[in-house]
């Protein structure tokens, strides 16, 4: 995305300045974000990934005043002349390259961050009710309009009877109408209540936030996990308590072994390093539904053998590629050797240009890598004056 549509995306703000001045601290509404805006999928396209096992969708809607929610898949739909009803497909960035591309449109913010593109469908008087997200969110209007009503909620207890997180007291200070091409960014905690103004679509862009009791025990579990692979010298042996005096009060617990527990815990290196390999692997994990197609390996090139000439490597859109300097992470996998400039443009760009120079510079291993991505569906090999590859039925696999 060059430098003019990021700053219409974001109100005449450079992403800097947006970062800066709005990023968890407030809001921002975004008139024409996105003139003359297509969605990426059409109201009836949404429906349909709706009626898939492997799509992750819920239908919200009120009965007799009281709220109501069922997940799907969705065989049937209520009509769309029915009133106040909303379907929330998640993560259909996972499922379409268009609504993929319009994800990452935002990627001026951490990949680390970047979660998921939902798609929530309404008909007149839809929504889901007053609430709040703990992740950052931008809300952009598709199709039709919605009513927002936002609020810095100080009280945030919830309805102990919906089925889904709805404030039992909220308290909006601004309203606004969004229009397609409109978005409206909000920071964590920010209440808000989306009301369908007649049939309508938004997108909501959501970011990754995990809690520190996520990052702790992922730490914890991480050098459990090394425990086995490199022992510090300090844990070497087995506790030993040579002066342990004759007792009698046999069940009670030596205060020498818990000191001994204590300092072998202290000796487990929780430093950058693990902390580096615990995200890297955590944050590339696919989703536990992501399969990935593969594709007829003798319509493609083997970059191990014969580098091509033209053409473009491509991440598939359900491929998550990020590194820490020259370590790198691809879909829970520690690459096992240092990262190059080429492979880090690749995670940075999510396309590598066969003829880019950098690619000169790949190791003999780096290209044999590679190969096993494109055999994988996490890579995939584009030239424009070839017909694309065609992905062979029935071998799929959802993680190597």
């Amino acid at each position: 995305m060059n430098a003019n549509e990021s700053t219409a995306l974001l109100a005449g703000l450079t992403p800097a300045q947006f970062m800066q001045r709005h990023w968890q601290k407030k809001p921002l509404l975004i008139r024409g974000a996105l003139p003359d805006f297509r969605p990426p999928l059409s109201i009836a396209e949404v429906k349909r990934l709706s009626r898939r096992d492997e799509v992750e969708s819920r239908l919200v809607w009120r009965e007799a005043g009281q709220w109501q929610m069922e997940s799907g898949p969705f065989a049937r739909l209520p009509p769309a002349k029915e009133r106040e009803w909303s379907l929330l497909v998640q993560g259909v960035n996972l499922h379409d390259d268009a609504a993929a591309a319009l994800m990452h449109r935002f990627r001026f913010v951490p990949d680390a961050r970047l979660d998921d593109l939902m798609i929530s469908i309404a008909t007149d008087g839809g929504g889901v009710g007053p609430h709040f997200d703990s992740y950052d969110v931008f809300l952009l209007q598709a199709v039709g309009q919605r009513r927002w009503r936002i609020g810095k909620q100080k009280d945030l207890s919830l309805d102990p009877d919906a089925p889904l997180k709805i404030l039992s007291n909220f308290t909006p200070t601004e309203e606004f109408v969004l229009n397609p091409g409109d978005m409206l960014y909000l920071p964590p905690a920010y209440a808000h209540d989306g009301i369908a103004e007649g049939e309508c679509m938004t997108i909501s862009i959501g970011f990754r936030s995990p809690s520190l009791v996520e990052l702790a025990r992922g730490m914890l579990e991480a050098a459990a996990d090394q425990l086995s692979d490199r022992t510090p010298t300090p844990l070497k042996g087995y506790y030993r308590d040579p002066g342990q005096p004759a007792v009698d009060q046999p069940a009670a617990l030596p205060e020498t072994l818990v000191d001994a527990a204590l300092t072998a815990a202290a000796a487990v290196p929780l430093d950058r390093t693990l902390a580096s390999r615990f995200l890297g692997c955590w944050l590339t994990e696919p989703k536990p539904d992501v399969v990935f197609d593969t594709v007829d390996m003798d319509a493609l090139p083997d970059l191990a053998e014969d580098w091509p000439a033209t053409g473009q490597l491509k991440l598939d859109r359900r491929t998550l590629l990020i590194y820490r300097e020259r370590t790198a992470f691809i879909n829970g996998e520690m690459i096992d050797h240092p990262a190059s400039a080429a492979l880090r443009q690749l995670a940075d760009d999510r396309v590598l240009d066969c003829a880019d120079p950098a690619c000169r510079k790949l190791t003999d291993s780096e290209r044999s890598m590679l190969t096993d991505w494109l055999d994988d569906g996490w890579l995939h090999y584009a030239n424009p004056s070839d017909a694309p590859a065609a992905a062979s039925p029935g071998r799929t696999r959802a993680r190597r």
